[in-house]
């Protein structure tokens, strides 16, 4: 069964890619003026003074969200992920980035920060549908981390194009949690159980 469900994923994947990499630099810039806007909705709503953000360091085809650092006076986490599965969030400061088991930059010298010490994570994904369950690269890392009991109380919001939210339901294991919504560029959507 869940091998059957891993290739219908891995179509999507491919399907869902090429409609992301198609997508024009416009589009990118709309969505980072819907997350600007966003921002102080959600962190009216969820955040707390002395908490972290979660953001993520952008792969191909992602939207930067980067500028929240250089705009904004909020304390930031980026994360890095292992080979074994795992996902810890680091603060990120002044300090050099290191690559991560995957190439991907992250402030790896830095200190842990624990569940409790976020208030919200903003996550990439190459696809989601209406009720919130996200296509990601397929080693599950979000899948375990929002598994954990701390972790799954964290809103969790994507930040994806129009273009990448399916109107049907994807495929899904029976370990997929739903996220609470995304910022695309038509705005802020609110998964309707979350709101």
């Amino acid at each position: 069964m869940h091998e059957n469900i891993e290739s219908k994923k891995e179509l999507k994947r491919k399907e869902y890619k090429l409609i992301r990499y198609s997508n024009h630099s416009i589009i990118h810039e709309e969505i980072k003026k819907n997350v600007r806007n966003s921002l102080r909705i959600l962190l009216n709503k969820y955040h707390s003074e002395g908490k972290y953000i979660g953001i993520y360091w952008p792969l191909r085809g992602e939207v930067d969200i980067r500028f929240i650092k250089d705009i904004y006076n909020y304390k930031l986490v980026l994360p890095s992920c292992s080979k074994a599965g795992g996902i810890n969030y680091h603060h990120w400061s002044e300090k050099e980035l290191k690559v991560d088991a995957f190439s991907i930059p992250a402030p790896m010298s830095e200190k842990i920060i624990n569940p409790i010490d976020i208030s919200i994570l903003f996550v990439p994904a190459i696809a989601i549908d209406q009720e919130g369950y996200r296509l990601g690269y397929g080693g599950g890392y979000f899948d375990r981390l929002r598994q954990r009991d701390r972790w799954s109380s964290i809103p969790a919001f994507l930040v994806i194009s129009q273009n990448c939210i399916s109107k049907n339901p994807l495929p899904r294991d029976e370990w997929d949690i739903p996220f609470n919504g995304w910022i695309s560029e038509k705005g802020l959507y609110q998964i309707e159980a979350t709101k």
